[in-house]
C-alpha cells in the first residue's frame, strides 16, 4: 500500500447560466411583453471529511475538479436549472491551504465536516427583470458570472489518540500488532515500516482509541534525514506519545535522547507532549540489565514500563495505563489558524486587457466584457448602447484613449466590431 499525505489539486466552480432575451407571443395575450428567464447558478465546490479515507492517494490520479455550470434562461420566463454542488471527499485530518496566498482555509478534523472552497457563479438575469414603467421592452439580458478557479494544497495529519515512536527496529510494529487488530509488515531490519499504521485498541469498558505507529525516526529527521521527517506531522495531533526504546541496543538512553531532540527541533508542541517510556525486548536481557535500565530511565520519565512485544510480558499493564491516560488527557483541538476570505478569491470579473492587433484595430478581452458581448445583438441599438455604457463605467474607453485610439478605429470585443467615435462612445 502506498501512502500519500500531501498533494495539490485545482478546483473550478460552475459558471452561472446566461439570462434570456425573449417575448410573450401568445394568441390571446394583448401586447405581450418581455419574457426572458434568468440563468441558473453554477455549482459550489465543497471539501468534506470522510472517516473511510485514510490517505490522499485518490488525488494522485485525479487532481482537477470542475463543478457543473448553470443552465441558461429560456422563453416564457423559464429560469435555467441551478447546477448541483460538487463534494470532494478528503480524509479526516486534512488541512486545506490556498497555494496562491499560503493561507489555511480549513482543518477538517471531524467526520462529515465540510468547507466551501469555491462559490459558483450567479446566473444572469433575463430581460423580464429589466422591465419598468418607463422601459417596457428591454432588449438586453445579463450573462452569468464565471466560476472561481483555485489551486489548493491538501496536507493530511492523521487523527490518532496515541503515537508510537522510536528508533527503527525498536518494535513499534510488533507492539501495535499485539495491542490492536492492525497487521503491519514486521521484519528484523530497520525501516520495515514505510507508512504510518493505525490500530484501534479496545479498553476493558469496550470503548476504543486509535494508536498510530509512526515510521522510524533517526538523527537528523527534522532536517529531512531518513523517513521520520515526512511523518512527524502525524504525531502533532496525538494526546500523548509512547516512546518505545530497544533495551538490547548499545545505548538505549542515547537513542531516547536523539528522538526527543528531533521532536524539539520539529516543533515546541511535539517536544512538550506527554510521553510514556516503554523499554522493549526485555526477554533478551538479564535481570541486572533490566534493573539498571529501569533506574536510568526513571530519572527522565515518571512512567516507565518494561515490556516484551514478542512474548507479551507486561503488555496488559501498559495498555491499561494508556487507556487511563486517554481518558485524562484532552482530545486534540485544531490549532490551525484559518484565514479565509472567500470574496478575495473570486475571479476579478472587472479585469480586462487591451492590445493593438493592427494599425487601426484594438482588441478588448476580459471575462465580464467577453460574456456581455456574447449576449449582445449587434443589430439591436438598445443592446449596443447598454454595452457601451457598461464599458464606459469600467473605464475601457479611457484606457483606449491612453493607448492612442482615434476616431474611425475598429474595436473588437468577441464577435462584435465597433467603430470608435469619441462623441458617440460617451453619449
Amino acid at each position: 500500500m502506498q501512502f500519500l499525505d500531501k498533494t495539490k489539486i485545482r478546483i473550478i466552480s460552475g459558471r452561472g447560466g446566461n439570462g434570456m432575451v425573449a417575448w410573450r407571443r401568445e394568441k390571446y395575450v394583448d401586447k405581450g411583453g418581455p419574457a426572458g428567464g434568468d440563468g441558473g447558478s453554477g455549482g459550489d465546490v465543497y471539501l468534506i471529511a470522510d472517516e473511510n479515507m485514510s490517505t490522499l492517494m485518490d488525488f494522485k490520479y485525479k487532481s482537477v475538479f470542475k463543478a457543473e455550470s448553470g443552465e441558461n434562461g429560456s422563453i416564457k420566463n423559464m429560469h435555467g436549472k441551478c447546477a448541483k454542488d460538487l463534494l470532494i471527499k478528503v480524509p479526516v485530518g486534512t488541512v486545506v491551504r490556498d497555494l496562491k496566498t499560503g493561507n489555511a482555509i480549513a482543518d477538517l478534523i471531524e467526520h462529515e465536516q465540510k468547507v466551501l472552497v469555491a462559490k459558483g457563479g450567479r446566473g444572469g438575469r433575463g430581460n423580464a427583470r429589466f422591465a419598468t414603467a418607463q422601459k417596457r421592452a428591454p432588449q438586453f439580458c445579463e450573462p452569468g458570472e464565471p466560476g472561481i478557479e483555485r489551486e489548493l494544497e491538501l496536507e493530511l495529519k492523521l487523527i490518532a489518540d496515541v503515537g508510537l515512536l522510536g528508533m527503527p527496529n525498536a518494535g513499534k510494529s510488533t507492539l501495535i500488532s499485539r495491542i490492536s487488530s492492525a497487521k503491519p509488515k514486521i521484519a528484523d531490519y530497520p525501516f520495515t515500516t514505510l507508512i504510518p499504521n493505525l490500530g484501534v485498541v479496545r479498553k476493558r469498558s469496550g470503548d476504543g482509541y486509535v494508536v498510530a505507529d509512526i515510521p522510524g525516526l533517526i538523527e537528523g529527521a527534522s532536517e529531512g534525514v531518513g523517513l521520520g521527517h515526512d511523518f512527524l506531522r502525524h504525531i502533532e495531533r496525538c494526546r500523548f506519545l509512547v516512546h518505545l526504546v530497544d533495551s538490547t541496543s548499545e545505548n538505549p538512553m542515547e537513542n531516547y535522547k536523539v528522538i526527543n531532540s528531533e521532536l524539539e527541533k520539529h516543533s515546541e508542541k511535539l517536544a512538550n507532549l506527554y510521553q510514556i517510556v516503554a523499554l522493549n525486548k526485555i526477554d533478551a536481557i538479564d535481570e541486572n540489565r533490566k534493573k539498571e535500565l529501569y533506574d536510568e530511565f526513571k530519572h527522565v520519565s515518571s512512567d516507565v514500563f518494561m515490556i516484551s512485544a514478542v512474548t507479551g510480558e507486561n503488555i496488559d499493564k501498559l495498555v491499561d495505563f494508556m487507556s487511563l491516560k486517554v481518558d485524562e488527557i484532552e482530545k486534540h483541538q485544531s490549532d490551525i489558524v484559518v484565514e479565509e476570505d472567500l470574496d478575495a478569491y473570486n475571479n476579478d470579473d472587472s479585469a480586462y486587457e487591451i492590445y493593438k492587433a493592427a494599425k487601426d484595430t484594438y482588441i478588448v478581452e476580459g471575462g465580464k466584457i467577453k460574456r456581455l458581448a456574447a449576449v449582445t445583438d449587434a443589430r439591436n441599438t438598445e443592446q449596443i448602447l447598454r454595452l457601451q455604457n457598461i464599458l464606459t463605467g469600467m473605464g475601457v474607453f479611457e484606457e483606449l484613449k491612453k493607448q492612442g485610439v482615434k476616431d474611425g478605429d475598429t474595436i473588437v470585443i468577441g464577435h462584435l466590431e465597433m467603430e470608435y467615435y469619441e462623441d458617440q462612445m460617451y453619449s
